[in-house]
């Protein structure tokens, strides 16, 4: 698998990364031993970069995925990216203060099993902390070797572009923010407006969650809901839905034309058109089965053609007005 920088730093990931949101819980995701599978698969494929959260499977997650390095895959061969912030408490979802951050690190690493992280994320941006505050606890994981780079997830534009340039410009030993992950796919592209824009500025990579549309650019809910998917779980069926309505469907209709006229499945054209978007360095994906994986690493091989790639984007392109277009063009 090709493999690139995550924004303007020495780190090299493969350009798909495995994600692991559902890892841990039962219903929606795999057992252990079906993890394992997929990471075997994974690493087989080429892929290094694996995604995961203190909070997802309330833990759980980092666990298993603990269990599987070393015996199943060389530490060394993986890229390892977690993420802190995120906290289940319904008066306060975030907690971006430096105890907390460097609390949950440190629990982070006893779960995985490893004395570092490769990428350690802020998971999300807290109000209620100064940011300067938030920042220096990844200025403090790296020079304390407890994490390589550092990265942003769940940032607005100006909530990324006032982080990154801190990290550039405070006085100081400070660390530049090496990646941002947000929701990015065809049938959510409000990413566009103002976060890629400064992402591309200030060498921030861009790693796209759900960039399948949380399934529905597959296809399969072309017809209906599949009893077995997603969108018929009671966990999970709030998330999927608001992805289901006559707008998004134009767009899904649109990828299954593409992905007829070039002999694939709607599920590649729609994961290869978000991999070589400008920026992107790394979609995440999320798979229940291995087969579903599977179906993802295929698209190492494909390429969209420059017309098909031009007719998805328009018929998929996002409303831009005052003040986020051209002003030259009002």
């Amino acid at each position: 698998m090709e493999q690139r920088h995550l924004g303007r730093t020495g780190l090299r990931v493969s350009r798909l990364g495995l994600g692991t949101l559902t890892w841990g819980r039962s219903a929606e995701g795999p057992d252990e031993s079906g993890a394992a599978e997929q990471l075997k698969a994974f690493w087989e494929a080429g892929g290094t970069l694996v995604d995961t959260a203190d909070v997802y499977g309330g833990g759980e997650a980092e666990y298993i995925l603990g269990q599987l390095i070393g015996g199943l895959v060389p530490r060394r061969d993986l890229v390892i990216a977690t993420k802190a912030g995120s906290v289940p408490d319904p008066g306060r979802r975030f907690d971006g203060s430096r105890g907390h951050l460097l609390a949950a690190l440190d629990d982070s690493l006893a779960r995985l099993g490893t004395e570092y992280v490769d990428l350690w994320q802020v998971h999300a941006f807290d109000p209620s902390t100064p940011l300067e505050e938030t920042l220096q606890a990844l200025d403090l994981a790296v020079s304390s070797g407890r994490a390589r780079y550092a990265g942003v997830s769940g940032f607005s534009g100006w909530q990324l572009a006032k982080a990154a340039t801190w990290q550039l410009a405070a006085p100081g030993v400070r660390t530049r923010l090496a990646s941002t992950q947000m929701e990015y796919s065809l049938l959510q592209r409000g990413v566009e407006r103002e976060v890629l824009p400064a992402a591309l500025d200030l060498g921030v990579g861009l790693l796209p969650s759900s960039p399948l549309g949380r399934g529905v650019l597959t296809g399969k809910y072309r017809d209906g809901i599949p009893a077995d998917s997603r969108g018929a779980s009671a966990a999970m069926g709030g998330f999927v839905d608001p992805y289901l309505d006559d707008a998004a469907s134009r767009i899904v209709d649109a990828v299954a034309t593409a992905a007829h006229g070039l002999a694939v499945t709607p599920l590649q054209v729609a994961l290869a058109w978000i991999r070589d978007r400008p920026g992107v360095v790394a979609p995440i994906v999320g798979a229940r089965t291995s087969a579903q994986l599977g179906a993802a690493l295929s698209v190492e091989a494909l390429s969209l053609p420059e017309e098909i790639g031009r007719a998805l984007d328009d018929v998929s392109a996002p409303v831009h007005r005052y003040p986020d277009q051209d002003w030259s063009t009002l």
